[in-house]
């Protein structure tokens, strides 16, 4: 009896041992369990996603300086990046919650990684469609509000049917697809513009699917790389002579879709060396021509204001008016914030949910009073 008592008492000391070890090898549930805010999106090296960067590199600081949880900033320069950090999050077992900003389509796996692993995160600014369904959160500017009010302005400013456009896309994700979505919908009458200083308005023709795929298709590029000034000015110092042409021979004006800061200045970068001095310089001069842009730039509200006076007058040349739909990469921290709030509880939306921020036009009127974003 002895004996059986002992074996046993080895049994059970060789399994609590096991037990001990399976403990110690799983991450904690109690404690500081599941503490850390991750933070991804891009590298910090210029324009709006590196702005967005920037915000996000100070709010995870301040996270971290509070100390309710641990925060952190996971830079990348692709999807295929993000991916990696994704499942290295789900390998490290404390996440709290994941705020990320998408820089691909291919960063689908992380975010399905995640939900996988049971770690709720908030998809910000680039929605992935295939994984939207996911996320604790999809948040934005409201990029659809963005391409109908440079509808309506495009409109106000004389656009028609037939009209020569310039539609300068940053890239095939659905940023770019839901502005350009906005500009369809309000020019077909199914959706209005409303701004929050301007008030709402409708369009005040209707147009067809035809007579939009007709502008939408023209003159229409993806510039690479992807948002860039440079990128837009290698397509239109091939393209730019032959768009001022066909302007001219058509109706005599010439309406340009950019859908970013950056690349508009790609288009003054160009008039400015590549039109300037040549025989298409009076051509350009002699046409209606009007600029929509999407951001939030110090630097183009300056071109816009007459502050940059070099810039300004190469805008004033050529532009008859000018405009920008205001998109601050600011929302970055404010997403961050909503994450906060996820983990507090205060949650009023189900998986899967939007949010989108208000946007408003800034035009060379109020470019002088309203803040831009600096760091290009």
């Amino acid at each position: 009896m002895k004996k059986l008592f002992a074996v046993l008492l080895a049994v059970l000391m060789v399994i609590g041992m096991v037990g001990c070890s399976k403990n110690e090898a799983a991450p904690s549930t109690g404690g500081d369990a599941k503490k850390t805010v991750y933070i991804m999106g891009p590298t910090p090296d210029h324009g709006w996603t590196a702005q967005a960067g920037t915000y996000a590199e100070r709010k995870a600081k301040e996270i971290a300086e509070k100390g309710d949880y641990n925060a952190t900033y996971i830079p990348a320069s692709s999807g295929e990046e993000q991916v990696d950090q994704c499942n290295q999050i789900v390998a490290n077992g404390d996440a709290a919650v994941v705020v990320m900003m998408p820089l691909e389509d291919s960063a689908a796996a992380g975010q399905e990684a995640l939900y996988a692993a049971g770690i709720p995160f908030i998809s910000f600014d680039r929605i992935i469609e295939s994984t939207e369904k996911y996320a604790a959160l999809n948040t934005s500017g409201d990029n659809w509000a963005v391409g109908a009010g440079i509808a309506y302005w495009l409109q106000q400013k004389g656009l028609k049917p037939g009209d020569t456009v310039l539609v300068i896309w940053g890239d095939n994700g659905t940023v770019c697809k839901r502005r350009a979505e906005g500009f369809e919908q309000f020019l077909k009458g199914e959706r209005e513009y409303e701004d929050q200083l301007l008030g709402k308005f409708k369009t005040a023709e209707v147009w067809t699917q035809d007579q939009i795929d007709a502008v939408m298709n023209g003159y229409s590029v993806v510039v690479e790389p992807n948002w860039s000034a440079d990128g837009a000015s290698e397509y239109l110092n091939q393209k730019f002579t032959e768009i001022i042409d066909t302007a001219v021979a058509n109706t005599g004006k010439l309406f340009i879709y950019s859908m970013d800061d950056e690349m508009t200045f790609g288009v003054l970068n160009t008039l400015d060396t590549q039109i300037t001095g040549t025989p298409y310089e009076a051509k350009a001069e002699g046409l209606e021509m009007y600029c929509s842009a999407i951001g939030g730039m110090q630097e183009l509200y300056d071109v816009m204001s007459g502050k940059d006076a070099t810039r300004a007058a190469v805008s004033e040349k050529y532009f008859d008016d000018i405009m920008s739909m205001y998109f601050s990469p600011k929302m970055m921290s404010d997403v961050i914030d909503k994450g906060l709030e996820f983990l507090g509880g205060n949650w009023p939306y189900n998986v899967g949910d939007g949010y989108y921020t208000p946007v408003f036009m800034v035009t060379k009127d109020t470019a002088g009073s309203t803040e831009g974003f600096t760091g290009h």
